[in-house]
């Protein structure tokens, strides 16, 4: 089981059972503006993701396909989510689990549209998609 809280502690996440899928560090235009880098998150089965304070996260459509959570009370990043029907994942962003997790980054996805103060040299898989 994987545990967090976000800065402000008003929004708890229980994950339950196993993780199916290594994060991913996602280094889009929208990921990198929502959390003022790269989104690096893990992706939970819906029906496995228990959110605590609920009442204190907001949801923005950032596309037609896509909303992304985050605390209305400290802004924290917490989300992002398909809107595509019978998707069963929601990303959890990875900076909000306390303790170790034992999860590892498994890829880059759209390192076309990475900011070019950085470069990516950890050795993982890059794709300029899913």
């Amino acid at each position: 089981m994987l545990r967090g809280a976000f800065l402000c502690g008003r929004v708890s996440v229980e994950v339950a059972g196993p993780i199916e899928h290594q994060p991913e560090a996602c280094h889009c235009k929208m990921c990198r503006k929502q959390s003022g880098h790269i989104l690096a998150a893990v992706n939970a089965r819906r029906d496995a993701l228990a959110v605590g304070g609920e009442q204190h996260v907001r949801w923005y459509r950032s596309s037609d396909k896509v909303e992304r959570g985050f605390c209305s009370a400290c802004g924290s990043t917490l989300f992002w989510k398909p809107t595509i029907e019978g998707y069963e994942f929601t990303a959890v962003a990875m900076g909000l689990f306390d303790g170790p997790t034992g999860l590892h980054l498994s890829k880059h996805t759209f390192v076309d549209e990475k900011g070019d103060y950085y470069e990516i040299t950890d050795g993982l898989p890059q794709s300029d998609s899913y």
